[in-house]
């Protein structure tokens, strides 16, 4: 079974490696590689890093997807003593480009996938990052003069740490960068020690052992997969990450190998369900079923739970600002269907050392029963942004929900409501951000940047109801004179990830305003949903 954390992120990576080194960690495309492989890879290449760095590195990007170079790098970043800043190789250069300014990367690891896109990267940075390539015998062209490189000669050369640098608790172990209203996104760091109280809590909840086999169905710019990596190899798990073919037919993908643990956002599950193919019985490998970060149908919570009957299945619930997962309800067939809110499975109640409160604009609590925004104190909750004091301020009250002295308590925008028994039902956003399978997204970032493209005068980004149940998709109303959708539509895709761009355009002379002058977003949201606003024919 798996033993407590100590107060840093890769310490139950280490542990199982010493414990049992010849044992399966992660497979990717039919090669596996043990712990004791992993292990050797992350000493060598955190070596490489510091290295590459000129001595022990603050910040580590790990460019990379779904590649070996994405997880024993990740590891690499963590044991070289630095915080790890995962980058997806497919979002837009000018993006990642912002991240590794904004963090103060000092080192880049990156994969074959991410070889063509280093030049565009790393060019008009003020300062480029060294870069480690250690599968790669060669440099890319294009690379700014004077960058330093190291390629697979130079990593296998270096002499491997000894052990892991056991970081100050306080230190940040990964930095993400999450949506951001005003166009950019927030950096979002994540020291040792919220991470250490994440994982206590699920250690001691879930009891995963050596014997577990985990999916890893999230990309390593979304802080649910840090879940997958460490909660599988701090129990000495196997962990198994999913392809682009495998999440088209995910059921499958568990049934061939032997899953036992698996963990998605609802989307995933919404679709088997819609698909028909959540049939009773025909997951019977499952231990646990895990879902986060989008609202849980109740309907898509039953169809698992018979699919997987011998399963737990939970709905978990957490910003990134409260590290990875803070609050969870368990289903039970019997109790939880009457609990759900609007055909929604509660959040439930906080992990150890964290609480939870519904509070009003100004930070008082509202009554059980009564709608109130979600507000999470304790463990888990982060020190901040990343060099926003003022964003930072804003997101936090001072407050004393319970009496006694007043804490930092942090504003999720979530409306929720506290039963009786202590339990919390969510019933939706306070402000325009918004949940895309399991992103989270402000529209404002989305508006900027549509406001930034030739030919835009006025633009609203509305969630409106996909085609499949219980999914959300974005549709764009814009205006402007002599409007190119097509031209508008490219230009976004080259500025935001895949999952930022709305699904449909809807050009419109004229927007409504409310009695107040402003917008009226309600009167528009009506008519994309109704069909009165056609969509541009893209």
């Amino acid at each position: 079974m798996q033993e407590p954390q100590p107060s840093f992120l890769h310490a139950g990576f280490r542990a199982s490696a010493l414990r049992h080194p010849d044992r399966p960690a992660l497979t990717l495309d039919g090669r596996t590689w043990t712990y004791g492989e992993l292990d050797a890879l992350a000493l060598r290449w955190a070596a490489a890093l510091t290295a590459a760095a000129g001595g022990r590195p603050r910040r580590v990007g790990v460019l990379a997807h779904r590649s070996v170079v994405s997880y024993a790098g990740f590891l690499a970043a963590l044991y070289a003593g630095a915080a790890a800043v995962p980058l997806h190789p497919k979002y837009p250069a000018a993006r990642n480009r912002d991240v590794l300014e904004r963090a103060g990367v000092d080192a880049l690891l990156a994969d074959g996938g991410a070889l063509p896109r280093l030049g565009p990267l790393l060019t008009g940075l003020a300062v480029a990052p060294a870069l480690v390539l250690p599968e790669h015998d060669e440099a890319p062209a294009a690379l700014p003069a004077g960058s330093r490189v190291l390629t697979r000669r130079d990593v296998a050369a270096a002499e491997p740490q000894a052990a892991p640098v056991s970081p100050d608790p306080a230190d940040t172990a990964y930095l993400l960068f999450t949506s951001g209203s005003t166009g950019r996104p927030k950096g979002v760091p994540i020291a040792h020690t919220h991470v250490a109280s994440f994982l206590r809590a699920n250690t001691e909840r879930y009891g995963f052992t050596p014997d577990d086999r985990f999916t890893n169905t999230f990309d390593q710019t979304f802080d649910l997969s840090v879940f997958d990596l460490f909660m599988a190899w701090g129990s000495g798990g196997h962990l198994l990450p999913l392809g682009a073919t495998d999440l088209m037919a995910p059921l499958d993908f568990v049934r061939d190998n032997a899953v036992t643990v698996w963990f998605s956002v609802p989307s995933v599950a919404v679709l088997q369900h819609r698909r028909g193919r959540l049939k009773p019985g025909s997951l019977p490998g499952l231990r646990w079923s895990l879902f986060c970060g989008e609202a849980l149908p109740d309907t898509v919570a039953a169809a698992w739970q018979e699919a997987a009957p011998g399963s737990v299945v939970e709905n978990l619930y957490g910003p990134t600002e409260a590290t990875i997962a803070c609050m969870v309800h368990r289903w039970d067939p019997r109790t939880s269907p009457d609990r759900a809110v609007n055909g929604i499975v509660p959040i439930g109640t906080p992990y150890p050392g964290m609480a939870a409160a519904a509070l009003t604009e100004d930070g008082r609590p509202v009554a059980d029963g009564e709608t109130g925004e979600l507000c999470l104190s304790g463990a888990q909750v982060f020190d901040g942004y990343l060099d926003a004091p003022e964003q930072t301020a804003r997101a936090f009250h001072t407050a004393a929900p319970y009496g006694g002295e007043p804490g930092r308590w942090y504003r999720t925008g979530d409306l929720v409501r506290r039963t009786a028994d202590g339990e919390f039902a969510y019933l939706g956003r306070l402000d325009t951000q918004v949940k895309i399978l399991g992103h989270r997204i402000e529209t404002g970032e989305v508006e900027a940047h549509l406001l930034r493209q030739p030919g835009v005068a006025q633009a609203v980004v509305l969630p409106v109801p996909g085609d499949e149940e219980g999914v959300t998709v974005l549709a764009a109303v814009v205006s402007g004179d002599g409007l190119d959708v097509e031209a508008v539509d490219d230009g976004l895709r080259a500025a935001l990830p895949p999952y930022m761009i709305p699904l449909t355009y809807h050009p419109l002379d004229t927007f409504p305003l409310n009695a107040n002058g402003k917008v009226d977003r309600g009167a528009l949201r009506e008519r994309v949903v109704s069909g009165d606003l056609e969509p541009y024919p893209l």
